[in-house]
């Protein structure tokens, strides 16, 4: 059992390169290697190799007792990850144990007042299990150790998520634990379809995920592909679905996002109804979602709790100010620069006039006041909530009347930079809106030498370069690039509830059936819209009292 933690490819002297790439694949599967060490019937083996491979490790506790005279027992666990509370009362049941049940199977089974438990005969599952937070319980003469499943480590309480705030809507959002948001989706879709596939990522920190779909939705190419690609990620750790999100990725030099993250547990529901698979990552709050195409990006959950006709105003409201993001900068330099014609005659002079005292050209004057409101942005979110807005809007407003009045900037230009801001807050999805920021820059830097012909090239390559990404095999300018009509009616517009009686088509289904029938034509064939079968109270007593005079 020493040979398996003296195995470490640093130790190994004289090795060759392929020699090194077989040692450090043999380093990722060190768990796996101690899953084939078996546990040894003698406890004080156990113990040895318990201790071996825990050395320094200060937080690890083995706490050694008798369930019976002359019967050692053992107690492994993590202090701070444990429940000492249920961990006393499992240590008072068993040392009170007596008439020889002193068997594995026979103590998990009847004697220890715990609901979750399992059986174990390697060192690979008890170390996972044990690190995870469980507590391992090994007894002499027994070659198998039970895990106790009485975690207790401190977690914070669900609140209302910060990046995905709604006027009207649930207002729980993800936490750090990976059960508790398990069980937040599984309040949403109380159904055994719901599948939740268990798994661990990263060398040292084993980190727990967990895959969910609906196996009546999801196609099983789309979930094993999933799990294949986590599978093959060998890394030492995964802190955040951050890092996932960047392993598992379709096309890794994009500036867009192909993996929809959220912490809302209704977002992760409505995508899972859609046939999408969901990641959960312990330690974060963020789930991932795949697949994730562009249109979802202007998407907001609000916007099917409210009536559809305020939903479709948003997203178009959305729209225009996603294209103002990109290209008001550009613009305005381009304008300015080249195409003064297209301003009428007095707004030209206006922005002449400002422009005229100014030592620089119009694109360095928008580079100045965009990288310095990008700044501000920066500076807002790293300082401390009290004072992080109040430092970010008054700063804008300082260091942009003071650039006009030191005449580094125009007026003109501060105006346009300020819309660019607003707009780019407009986008739902935070990761869109930070690769629209960033490619904000480019447009602005070929219309300075181009002009429009510039902005229109820049335009062309971006397109190209959307039609051409795949996110888990789905177009991501689906369903407008390749065009599927049905989908329409949820993409730049948000129809009815009751008109949208299919699932998404673009991407592949099994039921693509959402609703039977359309509720608003049923109410009206059953004469439910002018009132005539309801029964209203003044009614009813007008009635009443037409009878009592006749």
């Amino acid at each position: 059992m020493k040979s398996i933690l003296r195995k470490r490819p640093s130790d190994r002297p004289g090795e060759n390169d392929e020699q090194s790439e077989l040692s450090d694949s043999l380093d990722y599967h060190f768990i796996e290697e101690l899953k084939q060490t078996k546990i040894s019937l003698l406890l004080h083996e156990n113990h040895e190799f318990i201790k071996a491979m825990f050395q320094d490790c200060s937080d690890v506790v083995v706490r050694e007792f008798e369930i019976e005279p002359n019967i050692p027992a053992m107690l492994l666990f993590v202090d701070g990850l444990t429940n000492t509370q249920l961990l006393n009362e499992t240590m008072k049941s068993l040392m009170i144990l007596g008439g020889g049940q002193t068997a594995i199977d026979r103590i998990a089974g009847t004697i220890l007042p715990v609901s979750q438990t399992q059986i174990s005969d390697n060192y690979g599952d008890l170390l996972v299990s044990v690190l995870g937070g469980d507590t391992a319980l090994l007894v002499e003469g027994n070659a198998k150790a039970i895990l106790l499943g009485i975690r207790g480590t401190d977690k914070r309480s669900v609140g209302e998520p910060e990046t995905e705030t709604v006027v009207r809507g649930p207002k729980e959002g993800f936490v750090e634990s990976i059960r508790t948001n398990t069980s937040m989706i599984r309040r949403k879709l109380k159904t055994p379809r719901l599948k939740m596939k268990s798994m661990s990522v990263g060398k040292e920190s084993n980190t727990a995920l967990v895959v969910c779909y609906l196996d009546d939705l999801a196609m099983p190419s789309l979930v094993e592909e999933v799990v294949k690609r986590i599978e093959q990620i060998k890394i030492d750790a995964i802190l955040e679905s951050g890092m996932l999100e960047e392993l598992i990725q379709d096309e890794w030099y994009s500036p867009f996002p192909q993996i929809q993250y959220t912490e809302r547990p209704d977002v992760v529901a409505s995508a899972l109804l859609q046939g999408r698979v969901a990641i959960l990552v312990d330690g974060t709050p963020f789930a991932l979602v795949v697949p994730f195409v562009f249109i979802q990006v202007m998407q907001a959950s609000e916007d099917y709790y409210e009536r559809y006709q305020i939903g479709t105003l948003l997203r178009l409201l959305r729209y225009i100010f996603l294209f103002l993001s990109l290209t008001a900068p550009a613009l305005y330099v381009a304008i300015t620069t080249y195409h003064h014609e297209l301003l009428p005659t007095t707004l030209m002079l206006s922005v002449a006039a400002a422009r005229e005292a100014i030592p620089f050209p119009a694109v360095v004057e928008a580079l100045i006041m965009e990288i310095t409101f990008e700044a501000l942005r920066e500076a807002g979110i790293r300082l401390p909530k009290a004072v992080g807005s109040a430092v970010s809007i008054l700063g804008a407003l300082v260091v942009g009347q003071a650039a006009v009045q030191a005449g580094i900037v125009s007026a003109p230009i501060v105006i346009v930079v300020s819309i660019t801001g607003i707009a780019s807050f407009t986008i739902p999805r935070y990761n869109g809106a930070i690769a629209i920021r960033m490619l904000r820059f480019p447009f602005l830097i070929v219309a300075s030498v181009f002009g429009f012909y510039g902005i229109i090239f820049c335009l062309m390559i971006l397109f190209g370069h959307m039609a051409n990404l795949r996110s888990f095999g789905v177009p991501y300018l689906s369903p407008l690039g390749p065009l599927s009509a049905g989908d329409l009616q949820d993409s730049l517009i948000r129809s009815p509830l009751w008109a949208m009686e299919k699932r998404p088509a673009f991407m592949a289904i099994q039921d693509t059936q959402r609703m039977d029938h359309k509720l608003p034509q049923q109410i009206k064939e059953d004469g439910g819209v002018d009132g005539s079968r309801i029964q209203h109270e003044h009614k009813a007593s007008e009635e009443g009292k037409s009878n009592d005079s006749s």
